[in-house]
């Protein structure tokens, strides 16, 4: 009898932040799984991402621009989605804001916790907890009332069982640093893991699982080297992780294979939290 304890089929996902980088990689992860997915990003390019998508992989999926600040838009984006797909099963709460920090050729504001402003401070949060907080309340109570179990996914990061180590970002030269990861990120991050906790105990007796992944730094082609050198000296596996390297860890939490496994935050860095 063929092993489906990996098997998505029937079951239909949202993922946010789904035109990024790590995003787009979740949702392949689903599709070769047999699951069906629903792209939500505030780019537009999602729709035409998306239609690439499906021609490519012959999955079923649908893009939808949805602000994931505004409970309203999630509201019907979540009709939309269950209108052409079918009840939601599982959620990825992906999106994010996260400063470009060592790429090649991108010009980083200072983000000085001195010179942070509270503007910036509000802003980063909206879209990296609170609208993990929205999306969770309105699809996750969706599920809730249904009974027939379900999952909830929010993407961490190392970064949410450690401090940043703002030693990588210091240039050569510099007495203190001109440039270093915001304040924001951190507290976002480690915010998820209480609203995942949070969420795993509330909805426990709904069936519905509720876990983290915090995955380390994804490596692509536009970080600079000499930044690369810097920080896989902080990771025992000596490098960073290619860009698949966390669809099993996808598919693993959206399936039957992780049924009796929530409140967690699977931390998949190549080791740097353990240093």
């Amino acid at each position: 009898m063929k092993n489906t304890i990996f098997d998505l089929k029937n079951r239909v996902f949202v993922v946010t932040g789904a035109a990024g980088l790590l995003g787009l990689n979740h949702v392949e992860a689903i599709l070769e799984a047999n699951g069906q997915v629903a792209l939500f990003d505030i780019d537009p390019k999602v729709i035409k991402i998306t239609e690439e998508l499906s021609k490519r992989t012959g999955g079923t999926c649908m893009g939808l621009v949805v602000d994931i600040t505004k409970e309203m838009e999630i509201i019907s984006g979540l009709q939309a989605v269950e209108k052409k797909l079918g009840p939601v099963y599982g959620l990825i709460n992906n999106a994010a804001y996260n400063a470009k920090m060592g790429e090649k050729k991108v010009k980083t504001t200072s983000a000085r916790f001195e010179e942070f402003s509270l503007g910036q401070w509000e802003n980063d949060l909206s879209v990296n907890l609170t609208g993990a907080f929205l999306m969770s309340k309105v699809i996750g109570s969706k599920i809730a009332k249904r009974k027939n179990g379900g999952v909830i996914i929010n993407i961490a990061s190392d970064l949410s069982v450690i401090a940043p180590d703002q030693r990588i970002y210091k240039k050569p030269g510099e007495k203190e640093n001109t440039v270093v990861k915001p304040v924001t990120y951190s507290v976002a991050k480690h915010g998820l893991i209480g609203l995942t906790k949070y969420l795993s105990t509330y909805w426990a007796d709904k069936g519905i699982r509720v876990n983290a992944l915090s995955p380390g730094g994804v490596y692509n082609k536009d970080i600079d080297p000499k930044f690369v050198k810097k920080l896989i000296n902080l990771i025992p596996m000596a490098r960073m992780a290619m860009q698949d390297e966390y669809k099993g860890a996808i598919v693993f939490l959206c399936s039957d294979a992780s049924s009796y496994m929530t409140g967690n935050n699977l931390v998949i860095d190549g080791g740097r939290s353990i240093w």
